[in-house]
């Protein structure tokens, strides 16, 4: 009998008509998926082999607008899930009502391991284990519509302690990577550690899911500087991580991100199906999209009746000339623009899902800015290298750390959000930092120019919000937590001008304020859009040993006007 080594993942749920979806799956050897659906539809798909593995993404069709379905998958023939021995509810693909204009989406990012089998958990409780267990006890108790990781999924830098081991037992530890993972088998092992707990695995079987990675689902600060990234290549270890990063993260995250008419579309899809072993297709592509990032879009766009949701890639697009650095090279750019105004009255509310912050507490901003003035020179050469060796160590490397990336960004949302075919709220939701926050530009309309005297923007009709929650399950050091409430304070504000006016960067585009937080812990938020309006709650899970989420903010953000 063939075994589900991986999944069942709830991926796609189509919002156009309600009535497909796709569901991913990792076996242990080849053979035909199959998901049958107990009030009707289903969908069947061999196998593709890479490196050793088997996976197949099944689209499943025939299913009802609006409806609830439980599912079971069978390989060749014989039933592998539900588990015979599970205490969870069946696994069930909901369908929206067509046409709907209500959706609730909870996100989050950073996920460390999968918590402990036994023992203290040092992290603290994980917060999708929490939500899996409350979803659990209440089947028919409302859920979200999509869950939207923001990167991190995978940490393959800081393995856990039984990973190590196993790396250990198979390799040198002193020889580079060292500790960190190598190739695409011990990716391999970083997914099954963090999907196969049993809640999270229930979890991802029956709510939709949308991914993007962040650095450490490579390595920590990918992608940083032109000479962090010129050190890595130098390195013996690099090219082998790099590759397999990208080829595990396609196969395990990417792939179920698409719809089944995108997938049906993809060459890449098509010829590592078609292959007896996809591993070669798959390993040129990663090649081809490691020296040139124009050949793979991880970005994406998924519409949710009338939301929209833009998935932003802030790591593998990147322009990293000192001189023209950017955080989306030009045709990554373009498309963000095209996504975003295409048939603009047609949607209440745009999510651009970016798994870095662009609005962060302002002395951070301002210092990410001066540290960019830096690298590029403005105050010589020792000041750069200086410059360097602080963007590293401090992780200096969000939107405000490509100041041009972000004066574009702020352009496109006051565009987007301004005149009669605006939609209600422009939401910028991202995780990366460790904590949460919500942050909303004060006064955009101010002219207080921009770096080089950029002028002045408009009033936006829409709401725009900065939304971050981070991590799911990890920590952060009580001095960063001071750090980071001291940068939303006025004396950390003026500290930030003092960084401004020594790289002569001048002011940003707009000045913002905080709207709420920061918060630390565990959490996940979740934003209930119904028609123009928008609602927004943080969960945090509780570190008592229950298993509990608890509310700490809920608000609603407009009124449907």
């Amino acid at each position: 009998m063939t075994g589900l080594r991986l999944g069942p993942l709830l991926r796609h749920v189509d919002w156009d008509t309600g009535t497909a979806a796709t569901v991913w799956v990792e076996t242990g050897r080849p053979c035909t998926a199959e998901v049958r659906c107990e009030q009707g539809g289903g969908g069947s798909s061999r196998t593709f082999t890479v490196a050793g593995h088997h996976y197949a993404l099944v689209t499943v069709t025939g299913l009802t607008p609006g409806s609830s379905t439980a599912y079971e998958v069978f390989l060749d023939g014989d039933r592998v899930w539900p588990l015979d021995d599970s205490p969870h509810p069946p696994s069930t693909i909901r369908t929206p009502d067509v046409p709907g204009d209500s959706v609730r989406v909870t996100f989050g990012s950073c996920r460390w391991a999968a918590r402990p089998a036994r023992g203290h958990d040092p992290v603290g409780p994980d917060a999708l284990d929490t939500l899996a267990a409350k979803l659990a006890s209440a089947p028919e108790e409302e859920r979200p519509d999509v869950l939207l990781l923001l990167g991190d999924q995978v940490y393959a830098d800081e393995v856990s302690e039984a990973t190590s081991a196993r790396l250990s037992a198979g390799r040198d530890r002193e020889v580079p990577p060292g500790s960190g993972v190598a190739d695409y088998e011990e990716y391999t092992w970083l997914y099954d550690e963090s999907w196969r707990d049993p809640d999270v695995r229930w979890l991802l079987s029956t709510v939709p899911s949308c991914m993007i990675f962040d650095d450490h689902d490579v390595i920590d600060d990918w992608n940083t500087s032109t000479a962090w990234l010129a050190e890595m290549r130098a390195t013996p270890w690099w090219r082998e991580r790099i590759l397999s990063a990208l080829m595990s993260y396609w196969v395990y995250q990417h792939l179920g991100n698409l719809s089944p008419a995108e997938l049906a579309a993809d060459p890449l899809y098509t010829a590592v199906r078609s292959a007896p072993d996809g591993t070669q297709a798959l390993r040129q592509f990663a090649e081809a999209a490691d020296r040139d990032a124009s050949v793979a879009r991880w970005s994406y766009r998924r519409d949710f009746g009338r939301t929209r949701l833009l998935m932003i890639d802030t790591r593998a697009a990147r322009v990293l000339d000192e001189q023209n650095r950017s955080m989306l090279d030009a045709d990554e750019a373009a498309w963000l623009r095209e996504q975003a105004l295409e048939k603009r009255g047609s949607y209440d509310h745009l999510l651009l899902g970016t798994s870095l912050p662009w609005l962060l507490p302002p002395l951070i901003h301002d210092a990410e800015t001066w540290n960019a003035a830096l690298c590029r020179g403005e105050r010589g050469a020792r000041w750069a290298r200086f410059g360097e060796s602080v963007r590293r160590h401090a992780d200096l490397e969000h939107w405000s750390a490509f100041p041009s990336s972000f004066e574009e960004l702020t352009r496109l949302i006051i565009e987007v959000g301004s005149g009669p075919d605006a939609p209600a709220t422009v939401c910028v939701l991202s995780g990366d930092v460790h904590h949460a926050y919500v942050a909303e530009p004060e006064r955009p309309g101010d002219p207080v120019g921009g770096p080089g005297g950029a002028g002045a923007v408009a009033v936006p009709d829409a709401r725009v919000l900065q939304l971050t929650c981070s991590p799911v399950h990890n920590s952060v050091p009580r001095v960063v937590r001071i750090g980071f409430r001291f940068g939303w304070s006025r004396a950390g504000r003026r500290l930030g001008r003092l960084f401004a006016r020594h790289g002569r960067t001048g002011e940003p585009l707009v000045r913002w304020g905080r709207g709420g937080g920061p918060w630390f812990g565990n959490q996940l938020m979740t934003l209930t859009l119904r028609g123009r309006t928008a609602s927004l709650r943080l969960d945090r899970a509780r570190a008592d040993g229950r298993g509990r989420l608890t509310t700490v903010f809920d608000r609603p953000l407009t009124d449907g006007s």
